[in-house]
């Protein structure tokens, strides 16, 4: 399966950080290979998340100032694993990385400018082919028992449906400030409640429903050509995924939601400063609770 990874957006809301150093390279807390807390950056965690989905071949969208810093971060590093020898106790959840990136293949693709969540995916469209994929943008997490679960259960609905997108949305006390979501319940996906989506909007003023895509979808391919479309016809100076969503729904497209369940996970952003410190101190507790569900590799 393939995914997409996107880190390309300049992060003002969290300036002066975001003027040297990435908002997606903030540390967020998990558990190592033998539960001991660690700390990884949130772009770390979502290709886990990827990973654990079932993606394979993954491809990475950045800026073009930050592609050799994330390409270092994602690229196996044996000399330093040699000169820190002395310290393996230190290396084992590093150790651990580098075997995971050994099973993957990755591709990194350069977005020149800040032109919108959308125009970043496009991207990745000659990496990515004529083949469905997993989109996870990386300056937020989803936190779940069992990490993965959810994007695999987006995946197989799409396959076996023949959608062109499934979201995942979650209901928020004011939607003005996200994507919306309008739709029917339509059944479900195991223990999820699905959503046929009807119309969705970028953050309105007058929201029509209070579900909120976050930003994680299973898309087919057709995606890339509802944004070739929008981008030709509309000339946005921002392309968006809500806008190749919106055209899709209007030329005939199927698009379905899962509804995110607080017992299934909790989507965490780190696009603010109070954001982010939500998201700190949600993985610092789930470190020191139980051991989870452990995730497939």
């Amino acid at each position: 399966m393939r995914g997409v990874l996107t880190l390309a957006g300049e992060g003002t809301r969290m300036l002066p950080w975001t003027r040297g150093l990435r908002k997606e390279f903030l540390p967020l807390y998990d558990r190592s290979g033998d539960h001991a807390p660690v700390l990884k950056p949130v772009a770390h965690h979502v290709l886990e998340t990827l990973v654990d989905a079932g993606a394979t071949d993954i491809t990475l969208v950045v800026g073009a100032k930050d592609r050799a810093f994330v390409q270092q971060y994602f690229t196996i590093d044996r000399p330093f694993l040699t000169r820190h020898a002395h310290h393996a106790d230190r290396l084992q959840e590093t150790e651990r990385f580098y075997d995971t990136l050994g099973r993957l293949k990755l591709k990194f693709v350069v977005q020149p400018a800040p032109r919108g969540f959308g125009d970043a995916v496009w991207r990745a469209r000659r990496a990515v082919g004529n083949e469905p994929f997993l989109l996870h943008a990386a300056d937020a997490v989803l936190l779940e028992p069992s990490r993965g679960r959810l994007l695999r259960r987006m995946a197989a609905r799409r396959d076996r449906e023949d959608l062109d997108a499934v979201l995942l949305v979650r209901h928020v006390a004011d939607p003005r400030r996200y994507g919306v979501v309008e739709g029917r319940f339509s059944g479900r996906e195991d223990t999820s409640r699905v959503l046929t989506v009807s119309g969705m909007q970028e953050k309105p003023e007058r929201p029509r429903s209070a579900w909120a895509a976050t930003a994680v979808y299973a898309f087919s391919p057709r995606v890339f050509h509802a944004l070739a479309a929008v981008a030709k016809t509309d000339h946005p100076r921002e392309l968006e995924v809500t806008d190749a969503i919106r055209w899709m729904l209007g030329n005939g497209g199927r698009v379905e939601a899962l509804v995110l369940k607080p017992t299934e996970g909790t989507w965490r952003s780190v696009g603010s400063p109070d954001g982010y410190l939500r998201a700190l101190k949600d993985t610092q507790r789930r470190t020191q609770g139980p051991t989870r569900t452990p995730t497939r590799r």
